[in-house]
């Protein structure tokens, strides 16, 4: 992993650039461009990919399509599917080609997949022929990476641009409206383009229970809390509807989608008070997140952001936190090289309130659960279904939040049941 580093350090940027372009068209020469012989949306955005593209997945199957999807979660082709245990959206090498080659094998006719702006800087969208692309938003993040938000906006607009360059006969661009860089994503010059706004379906209602909102002639429920399912759902909805899909279809697709590991996933185990595990790893997500259970008493479980990345987030969120919840309790999430006690340290900088700090993530989520109430609700943010925790050397710790809580709950119903 050092070596692998150092390596890249000292190798110019145009030279990494032109690397990994020839390996983007090496992949499509290989599989002989297979994203010409199938349909091809993509999701882009800082928040809400995965499951804006989980909503479209559902939509196309309710519709009798034969689907493939790969995002951070799982990679599907047909009945076909694995844990996505690389946590990367966009794999690297022949990955993007060889998934949509095996979608062709497994008489897909959609694939759904998620785009990155790392991936992008990478190269790793070039030879991908789109047919359509939504963007759900933009927020700061990946700076280190990318240098500066500049630079990070540029990469999410070259996804933009790779639907000019496709060669499909038919190419959509669908954005929100409500984002500021909505309005450059809808100004590329594509074959059609198309806004949505929360304002066109209000009066909506989004809370820790779910969701609904009017779409065309008729009601949609959604089974995900926030606000922000709704816009992820609303993304799907009209993407499905500019491909095609009838509104019922829509409609019960929408409802099919009871959960997404990792995306504000309730855990129910028997106990009286609500388990939630988010990824939400930039402060607008914490917030929208926060928001979504404010009816209730919050106990807070959350990292800071990876070792030696995008330091400014976490004094933010640690006071967002702080601001929010009635008990926060800071634990390690994916220190890499950087000692798991200082970055907690920077993460309570700006709390008011002196945090309870239990490094060890299990310990720091038993903790919690063992302080919840009927009318709680725990929050544990930052790793959402990733499995595993990257600590130094480059060591990969298998670690899930969804089996921990299980387990933990378990332990603690049946002391409870005891007593």
């Amino acid at each position: 992993m050092v070596v692998k580093k150092t390596i890249k350090a000292a190798t110019p940027s145009i030279f990494l650039s032109l690397y990994h372009y020839l390996w983007a068209l090496l992949g499509a020469l290989v599989f002989f461009l297979p994203s010409r012989r199938i349909t091809v949306i993509g999701v882009t955005g800082t928040k809400g990919k995965t499951s804006t593209t989980e909503f479209l997945n559902a939509i196309f199957e309710e519709a009798g399509y034969t689907t493939a999807v790969l995002n951070s979660i799982r990679i599907k082709t047909g009945s076909t599917e694995k844990r996505n245990l690389k946590r990367m959206s966009m794999p690297g090498r022949f990955g993007m080609q060889k998934f949509l080659a095996s979608a062709i094998d497994h008489d897909c006719t959609v694939a759904i997949i998620e785009m990155t702006s790392e991936g992008a800087s990478q190269h790793r969208h070039r030879f991908i022929n789109l047919d359509g692309l939504i963007f759900t938003n933009l927020a700061p993040e990946h700076l280190d990476s990318h240098g500066s938000l500049e630079a990070y906006v540029d990469a999410k607009l070259s996804i933009g641009r790779s639907v000019i360059r496709s060669s499909k006969p038919r190419r959509v661009i669908i954005a929100n409206a409500d984002d500021a860089l909505g309005e450059k994503f809808l100004s590329l010059a594509s074959d059609e383009r198309i806004p949505y706004s929360i304002h066109q379906v209000e009066p909506y209602r989004a809370d820790e229970n779910g969701g609904q909102f009017r779409f065309g002639d008729s009601t949609a429920y959604i089974a995900l809390p926030g606000v922000f399912s709704i816009y992820n759902a609303l993304a799907a909805a009209v993407t499905a509807k500019a491909f095609g899909i009838n509104e019922p279809d829509i409609i019960r697709g929408l409802a099919r989608v009871k959960e997404i590991p990792g995306r504000a996933q309730a855990i129910r185990e028997g106990q009286p008070f609500s388990v939630i595990i988010d990824y939400a790893h930039t402060p607008d997500s914490l917030t929208s997140l926060y928001d979504a259970y404010k009816n209730k008493r919050l106990l807070c479980v959350l990292g800071g952001t990876g070792g030696g990345r995008d330091l400014w987030k976490r004094p933010v969120m640690g006071k967002i936190a702080d601001e929010r919840c009635a008990e926060v309790i800071l634990t390690t999430e994916d220190p890499y090289d950087e000692d798991p006690r200082s970055i907690a340290d920077m993460m309570s900088r700006d709390m008011k309130r002196p945090p309870n700090i239990i490094l060890d993530r299990r310990l720091a989520i038993r903790e919690a659960l063992s302080r919840a109430l009927g009318n709680d609700a725990v929050l544990i943010t930052g790793k959402g279904s990733e499995p595993s925790i990257h600590a130094a050397g480059g060591e990969d710790i298998p670690w899930s939040d969804e089996v921990v809580v299980r387990e933990e709950l378990k332990a603690l119903v049946n002391a409870r049941a005891k007593v």
